[in-house]
């Protein structure tokens, strides 16, 4: 008679926050305490250049502080940010790099980077980048809104549900 298998718990989920800019911090903890009160595995990297208040005494939630320095954050999380794992940024060479290892990666204002949408979306940034050194005034970003706030929420929330239906986050 054989014994069985020991299983693992599984992978708790990790969220990326690409914090220095990131409008939907509050919301990023807000969603991540439900989850966590359904007893879903997660932990937040809040990713930083400077120090910046977080909720204090949440084990669930931590704050890094990386060297100041280009790409010092994406790095941080690029190098850690895996499959099962969500980053949050509106930094399109970030998202590419995350995708790659296999993340879900969402922006602040609730768009949802996947491998079929990156290649045109960096393609885009890059050809705004090379009309904007060349003196091309091209406009910006457009302001945070409301509405971006609530994609944002929603997009997070489809992001836990697949990784949770996945059978991350969860012990087996």
């Amino acid at each position: 008679m054989t014994e069985p298998a020991k299983t693992e718990p599984a992978k708790p989920i990790a969220i990326y926050v690409d914090a220095d800019a990131c409008p939907v911090k509050a919301e990023v903890y807000r969603v991540a305490e439900r989850y966590a009160q359904r007893g879903v595995g997660l932990k937040v990297h809040v990713v930083s250049n400077s120090p910046i208040a977080v909720p204090r005494g949440d084990p669930m939630i931590e704050l890094v502080v990386v060297g100041a320095g280009m790409d010092v954050a994406d790095d941080w999380i690029a190098e850690r940010a895996g499959k099962g794992d969500v980053v949050i940024t509106a930094d399109v060479p970030l998202a590419s790099r995350a995708i790659k290892t296999g993340a879900e990666v969402v922006s602040p204002s609730g768009k949802r980077f996947t491998p079929d949408s990156i290649g045109m979306t960096l393609a885009t940034r890059n050809l705004m980048t090379d009309l904007r050194s060349a003196g091309a005034v091209t406009g910006g970003p457009k302001p945070f809104e409301p509405r971006d706030r609530s994609q944002f929420l929603s997009a997070l929330d489809q992001a836990l549900v697949r990784l949770v239906r996945a059978g991350f986050g969860k012990s087996q």
